[in-house]
């Protein structure tokens, strides 16, 4: 198998002297589609560029990782990998993980809490003259002054402390060639400007030279947003719409030294054909033989599965997705998927089982704007709330005709959906295609557990985290145990939810324990709100504001509260595991609006 080299010696066996672009990472190396860094290199290769890659770089030691290839033709690169690297290392309670599903074997502590700005930094000071680009997820939520939950201040963009060049954000393959190529071509840095989907930091004088051919929308700089939070509010609205909109404008935001970060609009959403190019490039579809004997979860959990498009129009206030991937759905065509299916059906260890067939949000293939004029213009956050876009065409028979078309391969079993299913697009709809899928989804799709993310059973709360309301779960209840019956199936129906996340106090979290407890759910997919760079909900933690109301919200911060919270999910376990218990008539209340549930501090649960 062919791999990107990651070692003098297999560059050497390639024949070459030295790398065009030497690529870190933050994730041991797997070249598979699913993992950015690979991508990214593979795409550069498909163009005509060396590139080399250092996974997991020792940073500890005496930096022998950073030196190893010296210097590049080009440029280096950075990808912190495909987790944010204080979310790969820490619980939303800043509790130290104990492991590391991107690493061999699990280990952790092979990447540094905040890796793209300390491998930055040390590229920095060894090559000081080579032009360093990031990108990632870690670098794309982070490219402008942003909350970071783990040292609970503001930060300024990783631009800054990074000491990068160019920041790529979003889905890179189109921009990294578009930054490489112009640096080969003997561009400097400041020839770079125009390049989209990128962020740099410039002078107040280039600033006034674009403006005057530009129209750039300008924040408020860091230190007026420490010194006022509703200016930190402010500021996120407008990165949001500008992201959500399909002809966005450049952004600025001034830097305490009289600088500016500038940002410049996104690449439009990439065709089909496109995205089939990027997954179609010859990847190896395996681990690095350099980690031969030792297992690398992440890969063990996607080596079987398919990604069929990305992007998600879902806008949940608490999520990254469409902060990194972007609003609009981009598909990959039926063949590409099938041929796809093809080289997985070739790998010596698979038996028949597809893991997942699906993405960011399993069921919005092929799905988009009636009308891309309107998508044009449009400022909403999300395309299925508060209700579906009239605009919006989500019609399932696009994947219907998917799904048919994977089970009649010859080899395949079965093929799961393992993705999240958004409900919300199908389940009070009546029309054809959409009762089939549901119908097709249960009988051969779902591996006995179909998980859904309700995320909360008050509609309140749920307001705040831009969910459908809690109603609309009923009733896929009552539609899956129709269909289980049906078929004479047994499968269960696994909801997901978060506790703390703003607007939600200790009686909306009693409400959920009632609710749940009346549905005969004992939940397992729970989790503690954590704020993440670059979310409507880590802006509202912070400021304690929404942005696009003006008004105050609760927010349970401290770890008491946020423990406190957290244990109400766990209504049927004993005080010895969780420290409370609730009886039937504690959570008996019928409140249907917040205003009549117990108000804090006076509820008798213990």
């Amino acid at each position: 198998m062919n791999f990107l080299p990651t070692s003098v010696k297999e560059m050497q066996a390639l024949g070459w002297e030295q790398a065009d672009v030497v690529l870190f990472s933050g994730d041991a190396y797997i070249d598979h589609p699913s993992f950015g860094a690979a991508v990214i290199g593979r795409v550069l290769e498909h163009v005509g560029f060396r590139v080399a890659i250092v996974p997991q770089p020792n940073w500890r030691d005496d930096l022998r990782d950073f030196r190893k290839f010296g210097r590049p033709r080009v440029c280096f690169a950075i990808s912190g990998g495909s987790m944010d690297s204080m979310v790969n290392h820490y619980t939303a309670n800043l509790r130290l993980r104990s492991n590391d599903a991107y690493t061999p074997n699990g280990q952790a502590g092979q990447r540094p809490d905040y890796a793209v700005t300390v491998y930055g930094q040390i590229l920095k000071r060894l090559y000081p003259d080579v032009p360093l680009v990031i990108g990632g997820i870690e670098a794309s939520l982070r490219r402008f002054t942003h909350y970071d939950y783990w040292s609970n201040t503001l930060k300024p963009s990783i631009l800054v402390d990074s000491q990068a060049d160019v920041l790529i954000y979003g889905m890179g393959e189109r921009p990294i060639v578009e930054v490489v190529s112009r640096l080969a071509k003997g561009y400097r840095i400041d020839q770079l400007r125009d390049v989209q989907q990128t962020g740099q930091i410039i002078s107040s004088n280039e600033l006034n030279s674009i403006v005057q051919n530009t129209e750039i929308k300008l924040l408020k700089s860091i230190n007026e947003c420490r010194a006022n939070k509703r200016m930190f509010a402010d500021n996120f609205r407008i990165i949001e719409e500008e992201s959500n909109r399909l002809q966005s404008r450049h952004i600025a935001e001034p830097l305490p030294d009289g600088r500016y970060v500038l940002v410049t609009p996104p690449y439009p959403p990439p065709s089909t054909a496109e995205v089939d190019s990027w997954y179609d490039l010859p990847y190896a579809r395996a681990p690095h033989p350099r980690y031969r004997g030792k297992a690398i979860p992440a890969w063990e959990m996607i080596k079987f599965s398919v990604n069929i498009h990305r992007g998600c129009f879902g806008g949940c206030a608490f999520c990254t997705i469409s902060a990194h991937q972007g609003r609009f759905i981009a598909s990959r065509s039926e063949q590409s998927i099938v041929a796809e299916i093809e080289r997985i059906k070739q790998m010596p260890d698979f038996k028949g089982y597809l893991s997942d067939i699906g993405g960011p949000s399993a069921n919005m293939y092929m799905m988009g704007g009636r009308d891309r004029r309107a998508c044009a213009v449009c400022r909403r956050q999300s395309c299925i709330f508060p209700g579906i876009c009239p605009n919006l065409n989500a019609d399932h028979t696009p994947i219907n005709r998917l799904y048919r078309k994977v089970r009649n391969i010859s080899g395949i079993k079965k093929a799961f959906v393992g993705s999240g299913v958004r409900y919300d697009l199908f389940i009070d709809r009546s029309t054809q295609p959409e009762i089939d899928y549901f119908e097709e989804l249960c009988q051969h799709h779902v591996s006995g557990r179909l998980k859904v993310a309700p995320e909360h059973t008050s509609d309140r709360v749920l307001q705040q985290m831009r969910k459908p309301s809690f109603n609309l779960f009923r009733l896929l209840k009552q539609k899956f145990d129709m269909v289980n019956r049906k078929y004479g199936m047994n499968q269960q129906l696994i909801p997901y939810f978060i506790s703390s996340h703003p607007a939600c106090t200790d009686a909306d979290m009693q409400h959920l324990a009632n609710e749940t407890r009346q549905l005969n759910f004992k939940l397992e997919q729970v989790q503690d709100f954590t704020p993440t760079p670059m979310t409507l909900s880590s802006t509202i933690y912070y400021s304690g504001i929404d942005p696009y109301t003006g008004k105050e919200v609760y927010v349970a911060r401290n770890k008491q509260d946020k423990q406190r919270q957290l244990s109400y999910f766990f209504w049927y376990k004993s005080d010895k595991k969780t420290g409370r218990q609730f009886t039937p008539k504690q959570l008996s209340f019928k409140g249907k609006d917040h205003k009549t549930y117990p108000k804090k501090g006076k509820s008798k649960s213990k």
